[in-house]
């Protein structure tokens, strides 16, 4: 939608969930010139003067029906229990072309709240998961470049309209995101293999190591490597439960999956196999490095 008087992508961008996510979007397109006005909304008010005072937001609101109004695109960055909550209450506030799309993780159980929610709205729904954050969260962790190189997944619907697709779509690429597209199952089929589970395996370690007898020796020589594979334990506990819940059909496949490989390392060590363990190991490291190439190309 851009305005011609200004040479703006957007005039009017309303962002539900100011936090990390939604911030550093908010931050790419102020950056890039692209928004006229950025409105944010919230539950609460301190966050959100915040959020205005390090100019990520030019003004808030705390009820959303309030804060879609005259806008041109509603980006929804709030966790999945509340999705729908949102969806309800901003449902009939809503300007008659506003584009709507959010950044929830899983797409499945965002897909159906939008069903049951947005009525003869649902076409200007795009759901869409940008691939990308930090264990950090909050308004003040955001930063305009969180995008760039990374990649964005739009599961668009049957009854999408293409001119919502191509919006939403510029809108990350101008943040400097990949954009692609992805049925909705299988979406959640591979984040439940690439992020959920790697989520759930750092938070099942850190809390099996902190329940031993001796966990305080065991973290006080924690080296490097136990930092680094633990790293996003340190990541929201409200929202990961959220995202495991919403997506537990895939998340359990891939629990089952790892924790048969995990049963065959266990045995291959009792027996002393280590050809078995040097195939295992030597695949992985294989396995990584190239998906570090694919990551630089």
């Amino acid at each position: 939608m851009m305005r011609a008087d200004s040479g703006s992508f957007l005039g009017r961008l309303t962002v539900i969930g100011v936090g990390l996510i939604g911030g550093s979007l908010a931050r790419a397109l102020r950056t890039a010139g692209q928004v006229e006005e950025i409105v944010g909304c919230g539950r609460d008010p301190d966050h959100l003067r915040r959020a205005v005072d390090l100019g990520v937001i030019d003004r808030y609101s705390t009820r959303p029906e309030e804060a879609v109004a005259g806008a041109d695109l509603v980006v929804i960055a709030v966790p999945l229990r509340a999705m729908r909550p949102v969806l309800d209450t901003m449902r009939s506030a809503l300007p008659a072309q506003a584009v709507i799309t959010d950044v929830g993780s899983a797409k499945a159980s965002v897909v159906a709240d939008a069903r049951a929610s947005l009525g003869d709205a649902l076409p200007r729904f795009v759901p869409g998961h940008p691939i990308a954050g930090t264990e950090k969260s909050g308004v003040e962790a955001s930063f305009p470049d969180l995008y760039r190189n990374r990649r964005v997944v739009l599961t668009p619907l049957p009854e999408t309209r293409e001119d919502a697709v191509v919006l939403v779509r510029r809108l990350w690429r101008i943040a400097g995101a990949r954009v692609t597209e992805m049925d909705v199952a299988h979406h959640d089929e591979v984040l439940a293999a690439t992020s959920h589970l790697p989520h759930v395996l750092a938070y099942a370690l850190v809390d099996t190591l902190s329940r031993w007898s001796d966990r305080d020796e065991i973290f006080q020589f924690a080296a490097g490597g136990f930092r680094d594979f633990t790293r996003i334990a340190s990541s929201d506990p409200d929202m990961w439960r959220d995202i495991c819940l919403a997506n537990g059909e895939a998340v359990v496949a891939a629990l089952e999956r790892y924790m048969e490989d995990v049963r065959q390392l266990t045995e291959a060590i009792r027996q002393g196999d280590g050809v078995r363990l040097q195939r295992c190991f030597s695949n992985a490291r294989d396995a990584r490095r190239r998906f570090l190439a694919m990551l630089e190309g």
